[in-house]
């Protein structure tokens, strides 16, 4: 199955290289489409690609929204490159969504942090908001890894035990991976990835993916 999909993914992030190398325009969604390609098929060379992507988009003043910033972030932290993470998610402008919050997390994890890992959840646990504002929400994948990073370190574990319980109370904890947050399609943004998939059954057989970008 994984082989299929990932056929499936680098056969849309050719379609979308080939669209740059005939100088086609991208917009915002079109680098939302890329970054979140380059993040499901998690390699090297996706990470360089989508690099290069995102530089060559701020040098020609592109702008590069917030989701398409949170791809980017998720495929730096699993390829274990925490400061290029750390580099994009400082240039997120309000940096408020769930996708965010669970990525600053990861951040910190990564970055052996854990003191403003806690610090950061007990702030959002004890945050005394209007009932018409949304609180932070975690995702329980993330919060597993945060327990998993405190459990040799007593205080931190009772401290941790203590917010969740709290988080748990205020309905601040989903059950959706970081993964299903961040590839969460709202419902006007789905015609985009139908037009992707169109794109993909049609195209004419493009030159290899180590030889397109990369070779630039």
């Amino acid at each position: 199955m994984w082989s299929w999909l990932k056929m499936s993914f680098t056969g849309a992030l050719e379609v979308l290289i080939e669209m740059k190398n005939q100088d086609v325009r991208f917009t915002k969604d079109t680098y939302v489409l890329a970054f979140a390609i380059c993040y499901k098929l998690n390699s090297p060379e996706s990470f360089k690609i989508c690099t290069t992507l995102r530089e060559e988009a701020l040098l020609k003043g592109d702008i590069l929204s917030r989701r398409a910033s949170c791809f980017a972030v998720a495929l730096a932290l699993n390829q274990n490159e925490v400061a290029k993470a750390m580099s994009i998610f400082s240039q997120i402008m309000n940096p408020e969504s769930i996708a965010c919050t669970n990525l600053n997390i990861i951040i910190h994890i990564q970055s052996n942090m854990l003191g403003n890992v806690i610090e950061t959840l007990k702030n959002a646990a004890e945050e005394n908001l209007s009932k018409f504002v949304k609180r932070r929400a975690f995702s329980e994948e993330v919060l597993a890894k945060v327990r998993e990073k405190v459990k040799d370190v007593p205080a931190l574990v009772a401290k941790f035990d203590e917010i969740y319980g709290t988080l748990h109370i205020t309905g601040q904890i989903t059950t959706d991976s970081l993964d299903a947050v961040l590839c969460y399609t709202p419902r006007d943004r789905k015609s985009h990835t139908l037009l992707l998939n169109k794109r993909m059954v049609s195209r004419r057989t493009f030159q290899p993916l180590s030889q397109s970008l990369l070779a630039e």
